[in-house]
């Protein structure tokens, strides 16, 4: 009985379609699968052919097939016929018939039907599109400048922003929550601003401090430390697909890409106006600059287009460049707009109000842009030179080295040849000498010209490795033609240079035929009218101060995204930030002050019946801290946290491969240092972060998932990272104190800011009495030195170490 509710519960889940496609499946399929499907499958399986009454131009017919059966099986592609079709693997079925599909084709089928095979529903329905490309969507207006709303609960106003919620509250009749106590206060926004648990010291500092300002000056505190930019600058880099490496088919080391993590960090704690930030990363080469180490911080912002993952061994070098294009252009609308620009590339938008010439207008500014130093063979990306006086002599002393030995090689070979003529001449030799008189030099000489060439060919190796960084510089200025279907080869009109016409808001900017268009492109985005920067960044801080956005569709504002809860305290928002001169610490501050951000956890039933997602932020969320946050927290309440700001972990050379002939990568995360500072491998992240939901490094996410599954609690208790994290826990605190009722009252303040209730005092005294008993070996310090260290590993694999509240 149990097998067939089994079977049946299966099959349900792979044949109906009761949850619609999410934003970024669809985006995968506009960009990898429609056009793969309208090139080589719809001239015979399409509206106008139907060969053996098979079509592909809809889910609902993929799904029932034809003669043969159904075309695909539900997140199974190998028992799929399409897939066995396209991979040639029978040879009675074999499609395309004129040409097999390349190996990136015939992977992104793959992945589309193991998906799901998602596929807009209304497809066939002209007017769905054009429904939904709607031109006056909200995202796409000017912000506008709400008025205040006037609410009744006024004493429970702390900051601007709280009548905004307040106003949604009362209209449905619901009270907010109370204020969280001081202890649940500071350890969350101390791991909201640092990603950091608060130490005893600040808690009790806090707890002491009765005035009005005393939670103020916490968060000014937090601010001003070096941690806040290390875990605000994480939140960017995940917005900018960082890696340490290219990943895809050539997995080599992008050993520079640490001084754009770096340049991100100092950023965030220096707190660069958010304008300036995008302009440097877009245009930072065209900016001028006052000394030389802005000139190099200009330089490596720019890493931002060029840290991106890149097929280097594509064969096809128009296909590589469009391909590199396209990843750029989708980043960018994704990381400043929170636009799917990349579904453009082959068709107008099917959800938004974006067409190809949209698309390729933009490309061009792109295309105008030098983002790689060759394509042919294996491609290279473009490194820019960090100009100083140390690189300039390191260069001129290699250049003088390697002149130096040049010089010798020629005045050595003229000697030689003159020796030569001299003995021909002396022994009146008639014949012709040949034009390369090496070969009649004596053995002796052969052998020191050889020496001499063998010197200078070690010289040439050894170039000084002069500080550089990823980024991009002005190429030869083009307009591109629209590529028909993405066709490189089919080509339609020209667009010059622009910025999409949708966006409402700022004027165009002209783009002189001597740039590439970068820079206006930036102070476009900046614009402030621009209806989507600004609410798409203050988006995304509300969604990391809150576990959810006021859009919840963080990359999202298109069609396909969701309507923000609160549109005026977004509008409001945004304003506020631009007025700000766009300072991201003041912004935090606005936030944090709020009564909004301050309330406790704590749901009514009467909140669980009206507000059930809290989507009117009648209470906190309570949010799972992310990777990097719960293996630094081991780190620093073990007391083994290595501080260090900046610098690279990286121990592969720079464009050195990751994985050579032993297919295995060799990468250590054995580091104490920060988790910022770990090498992110595309293809091969670090298992710890990858377990708990660290970002894809190869797609910009302003968002991350926040799963629950086995393999973290076995992560939990299991890994050899958390086990020595705990036994340098039960260290510390044996140093710290020999009393062990303050020692239980350290480990809770560490771990969980708070102290332990009576009740748990007893029943942890009972748990390390019974861990002391169970230790196999050695003398009862060294069996009660075991039990501490498995209740520190207890508190650490707890609920409330891993959670905020």
């Amino acid at each position: 009985m149990l097998a067939l509710l089994m079977a049946s519960m299966f099959a349900l889940d792979v044949t109906a379609d009761e949850s619609p496609p999410t934003a970024e499946q669809l985006r995968f399929f506009e960009t990898n699968v429609r056009p793969v499907l309208v090139e080589h499958c719809f001239p015979c399986h399409g509206p106008k052919k139907q060969w053996g009454t098979l079509r592909l131009d809809s889910r609902d017919a993929v799904l029932t097939g034809g003669d043969s059966g159904a075309a695909i099986v539900l997140g199974k592609p190998n028992e799929s016929l399409l897939i066995t079709a396209i991979r040639h693997s029978d040879p009675d079925l074999k499609m395309p018939k004129d040409a097999k599909l390349s190996d990136r084709q015939i992977a992104d089928l793959t992945r589309w039907v193991e998906i799901g095979a998602p596929f807009p529903q209304f497809d066939r329905d002209t007017s769905g599109p054009q429904r939904l490309r709607d031109r006056n969507h909200w995202a796409f207006q000017p912000p506008t400048t709400p008025s205040i709303p006037v609410v009744k609960n006024s004493e429970w106003i702390r900051s601007e922003l709280d009548h905004f919620i307040a106003a949604k509250l009362e209209v449905a009749n619901i009270r907010p929550a109370p204020r969280a106590d001081k202890r649940t206060l500071i350890r969350r926004v101390t791991f909201d601003l640092t990603g950091l648990p608060p130490t005893p010291a600040e808690i009790n500092s806090f707890l002491k401090d009765d005035s009005e300002s005393a939670f103020a000056k916490v968060v000014d505190r937090l601010l001003a430390s070096p941690s806040y930019g290390e875990r605000w600058g994480r939140h960017w880099l995940d917005v900018a697909r960082y890696a340490d490496s290219n990943g895809l088919d050539e997995n080599v080391a992008h050993g520079n890409a640490w001084r754009y993590r770096d340049y991100v960090v100092a950023a965030f704690n220096s707190d660069k106006p958010f304008d300036r930030f995008i302009l440097e990363q877009l245009a930072g080469d065209l900016l001028p600059f006052e000394s030389e180490a802005q000139q190099h911080e200009q330089l490596i912002a720019t890493g931002f287009l060029g840290i991106g993952p890149k097929v280097l061994a594509e064969t096809d070098e128009a296909k590589m460049r469009m391909d590199m294009i396209d990843e750029q252009l989708e980043t960018t609308g994704r990381a400043f707009l929170g636009m799917t620009l990349g579904c453009a590339r082959c068709h107008d938008h099917k959800f938004d109000p974006i067409s190809t010439a949209d698309y390729y207008g933009l490309a061009g500014i792109f295309k105008s842009t030098k983002s790689m130093r060759k394509y042919t063979k294996l491609a290279e990306w473009y490194e820019a030179l960090l100009p100083s006086a140390e690189a300039t002599a390191m260069q001129q002393e290699f250049d003088a080295k390697v002149a130096i030995k040049k010089n010798a090689i020629a005045e050595f070979v003229a000697a030689a040849d003159q020796a030569v003529k001299g003995k021909l001449s002396a022994e009146n030799k008639s014949t012709q000498p040949p034009d390369n008189l090496e070969l009649l030099y004596p053995e002796e000489t052969t052998a020191n010209l050889k020496k001499l060439r063998d010197e200078l060919v070690a010289i040439e190796k050894a170039v000084p490795n002069l500080p550089s960084a990823m980024g991009v510089t002005e190429d030869k200025v083009v307009d591109v033609a629209i590529h028909v279907r993405g066709n490189p080869l089919k080509l339609g009109d020209v667009i010059p240079r622009r910025m999409p016409s949708v966006i409402r808001g700022p004027q165009p900017t002209n783009i002189s035929a001597t740039e590439s268009g970068r820079r206006q492109l930036a102070l476009w985005l900046v614009h402030p009218q621009h209806p989507l920067t600004a609410r798409v960044f203050v988006n995304r801080m509300w969604r990391w101060h809150f576990g959810q956005g006021l859009v919840r569709t963080t990359d999202n504002f298109g069609l396909l995204g969701e309507a923000p809860s609160h549109p005026e305290l977004l509008d409001w928002l945004a304003r506020r930030f631009m007025a700000d001169n766009w300072s991201i610490k003041s912004l935090h501050r606005v936030i944090l002050h709020s009564s909004t951000y301050q309330q406790a956890a704590a749901a009514t039933t009467e909140m669980l019946a009206t507000d059930p997602e809290n989507r009117l932020c009648s209470r906190t969320n309570i949010r799972r801290l992310e990777a990097e946050a719960i293996r630094d927290a081991m780190l620093a309440i073990s007391g083994q946290f290595d501080s260090k700001l900046g610098g690279s972990l990286l121990k592969l050379k720079n464009r050195e491969y990751f994985f050579d002939h032993t297919s295995k990568d060799a990468t250590s995360y054995d580091s104490r240092r920060r988790s910022i500072y770990l090498p992110v491998v595309r293809n091969n992240v670090f298992d710890m972060l990858q377990l708990l939901d660290f970002a894809d490094p190869t797609i910009s996410t302003g968002h991350r998932t926040s799963t629950v599954v086995a393999p973290q609690a076995l992560l939990m208790l299991n890994s050899d990272f958390v086990m020595q994290a705990a036994s340098d826990f039960a260290t510390r605190l044996t140093i710290e104190t020999t009393d062990e009722d303050e020692r239980l009252t350290r480990l809770y303040e560490l771990a969980f800011a708070r102290e332990p209730t009576t009740s748990e005092r007893q029943h942890d005294r009972v748990f390390l009495a019974a861990a002391a008993t169970q230790a196999h070996k050695g003398d009862e310090m060294t069996r009660r030195q075991f039990a501490w260290a498995a209740l520190c590993h207890v508190a650490f694999a707890s609920n409330e170490f891993i959670y905020l509240k």
